[in-house]
Parts: structure tokens; sequence; C-alpha cells
């Protein structure tokens, strides 16, 4: 049995740029980013787009900001 601490030396290891399968997992990995990205601009054009959480937490802020102000300076 192997210690999985200790790898075989005569085993590549699959996270190295030596690696056979290295290139051809990696170009995948950039094509599907790349398709991702792609049908986001297309769905985008199309107009179905959706609002980025950091504006939806910007109006929240805002809006309960104005609501505390309009309780404290009213009295």
């Amino acid at each position: 049995m192997s210690d999985p601490t200790h790898p075989d030396p005569s085993r590549p290891d699959p996270t190295q740029p030596g690696w056979p399968g290295w290139q051809r997992d990696r170009r995948g990995w950039l094509d599907r980013r790349r398709d991702k990205i792609a049908e986001e601009i297309a769905r985008n054009r199309r107009g179905e787009y959706r609002v980025p959480t950091w504006v939806l937490t910007a109006a929240l802020v805002a809006f309960v900001a104005g609501w505390a102000a309009l309780v404290i300076f009213a009295g």
C-alpha cells in the first residue's frame, strides 16, 4: 500500500506543466471560460442582464440610511 503523503516518483504529477494532459486541461478551462463570457455578453445584448449584487447592496444601504436619517431628524 502506498503512502499518499509520498507520491510515487514514477507517476507524473497532473498539477505540473510537464504532465502530458496539462495543456489539454488548461486549454479546456480557457475555452469554457471564454464560452461563459460570450454567453453572458449574448444574454446582455438580448436584454436578459441581471443587476450586479454590489448595485443592489448600494441601493439597500442608501434606502436604509435615508430612512434612518428621516427617523432621526424628523423628531
